[in-house]
């Protein structure tokens, strides 16, 4: 089974990126976040998960391997195939997929298109428990994730978009991992 590649950018664009390795010019199906990373490399390593079918090979690789991961699990729910986890990943950061699907915000994975009501409620019922397990290393520890809940929460009680909220309390707590709740809210609130 493929696990990675490590090769030569040969060409990219947003959904595709031809890796030369040892003389072989593989095309890999890419997501937007891992098309964002790579543009501009010369040389890059990315993880791969084969799909093979009776009439057809399809690799789709990813510049992080907790992204690849999570493309795992999401082909594993029943109705999600490759091009949509890859369309779902496209379309939301990983964090924004582990924390949508943790706080099973239905209305989060239907905004990705193609994903119905029954999808985004099938896909939070089979990865809830399995996907918390895949948080990011800054955001990992259950204190700084229970807090960004609290945040995201208490900034929507004051009107502001989950999602848009999501992706500045990440940044911030990026760089700052121990704030309080007080602080990171006030942290937010400057920057939405």
């Amino acid at each position: 089974m493929l696990n990675y590649i490590k090769g030569f950018l040969v060409e990219v664009n947003p959904t595709t990126a031809i890796v030369e390795c040892n003389g072989f010019g593989y095309e890999i199906n890419i997501s937007l976040n891992t098309y964002s990373a790579i543009s501009g490399l010369k040389e890059l390593q990315l993880f791969l998960h084969p799909i093979y079918k009776e009439d057809s090979q399809t690799l789709y690789g990813f510049y992080s391997k907790k992204e690849c991961s999570i493309f795992q699990q999401l082909i594993s729910v029943s109705g999600v195939g490759g091009n949509t986890a890859r369309t779902i990943l496209s379309s939301l950061s990983p964090v924004e997929v582990i924390s949508g699907v943790s706080r099973e915000d239905v209305t989060m994975l239907q905004s990705v298109k193609g994903i119905g009501l029954k999808t985004a409620q099938r896909i939070i019922i089979d990865l809830k428990d399995k996907l918390i397990k895949l948080q990011d290393d800054e955001l990992s520890a259950p204190q700084a994730f229970g807090i960004k809940s609290e945040a995201i929460a208490a900034l929507e009680v004051l009107g502001y978009n989950a999602r848009q909220s999501e992706r500045v309390l990440n940044s911030i707590l990026k760089q700052s991992p121990d704030f309080t709740i007080e602080d990171l809210i006030k942290a937010a609130l400057k920057k939405l």
